[in-house]
């Protein structure tokens, strides 16, 4: 991520600059009008066109020589957006990236502008018919949703303290989901979501397209081999086919090319194993999100 925490990272990560998360950035983007468009149409999101092309016919024209690469160009243009006339119902300039649960709490903790709500994820919504609150959102975008009655849950306490939404985000990451922040749009953040890959719709179409609507994090996962037992835990708890057991060297492999560096591995491993360690560690990996 590289390039966006050169322009709102303010030399860091950029989901760690505070001024990312303020009522007067928010202001000065219009960023109201934006999220309030965006989301009282948010499930067209699903079927957004890319040059007159729905998402259904989009993979096969994708592997097309010259079209390929022109929506291609045309996709990134549009997730990445910082223009002064984003679409919001495309939800232009709408992208995050996967953070550790440390980092998380952190930004909840601190740095999420209130009032901070949990609401229901529209991905599993969509893909599943499922209603699971999960979506942390906070600052401005929660004035937003708390008018929209279809987001918010019944017959629970939507609206957390602090303290509250840490821990909605450690009972998360316990069941296997995977925290990602976003922009909404550029470079206002107002969401941490618990994902699950293939229903995040972010990470459906980086994983299907290879469009960069959700980079992978700024870590990656190791093993230590005098500690793993083989037990087989944190294979179960990967979402992206990074670990594998293997019998014959009893223990677990981790392909650091598919890591996404969420860590959730991390917490199931009882035998304190695996640790994540900066991307740039690898040479291989430096600058590859």
């Amino acid at each position: 991520m590289c390039d966006w925490c050169m322009k709102h990272g303010a030399g860091g990560k950029w989901y760690m600059n505070a001024k990312n998360y303020s009522n007067e950035l928010a202001e000065a983007i219009n960023a109201r009008e934006y999220l309030q468009e965006q989301w009282k149409a948010f499930e067209m999101v699903y079927i957004r066109r890319i040059m007159g092309i729905t998402s259904i016919d989009l993979g096969y024209k994708l592997q097309l020589p010259i079209i390929g690469r022109l929506l291609r160009w045309s996709a990134e243009r549009m997730i990445h957006s910082e223009g002064k006339h984003r679409n919001p119902v495309r939800a232009d300039g709408h992208f995050g990236q996967v953070i550790p649960l440390e980092e998380a709490k952190i930004i909840l903790g601190n740095l999420a502008a209130e009032p901070i709500i949990e609401n229901y994820c529209m991905c599993r919504w969509m893909q599943r018919g499922i209603k699971e609150a999960c979506c942390i959102n906070f600052g401005l975008l929660s004035g937003v949703i708390e008018k929209l009655p279809r987001f918010i849950p019944k017959d629970t306490k939507y609206r957390l303290d602090r303290d509250e939404a840490i821990a909605h985000i450690e009972e998360h990451n316990k069941k296997g989901y995977v925290a990602t922040v976003w922009f909404q749009p550029v470079p206002y953040i107002n969401a941490i979501c618990s994902c699950e890959n293939p229903e995040c719709g972010g990470l459906r179409l980086r994983n299907d397209f290879g469009l960069h609507t959700v980079y992978k994090g700024e870590y990656v996962a190791e093993v230590d081999p005098d500690r793993c037992q083989a037990c087989g835990m944190c294979v179960t708890k990967c979402q992206f086919g990074v670990l594998r057991l293997v019998q014959s060297l009893k223990r677990v492999i981790v392909d650091i090319n598919k890591c996404f560096g969420c860590g959730v591995c991390r917490h199931a491993c009882k035998y304190d194993a695996i640790r994540l360690v900066p991307r740039e560690n690898y040479p291989a990996l430096r600058g590859v999100y």
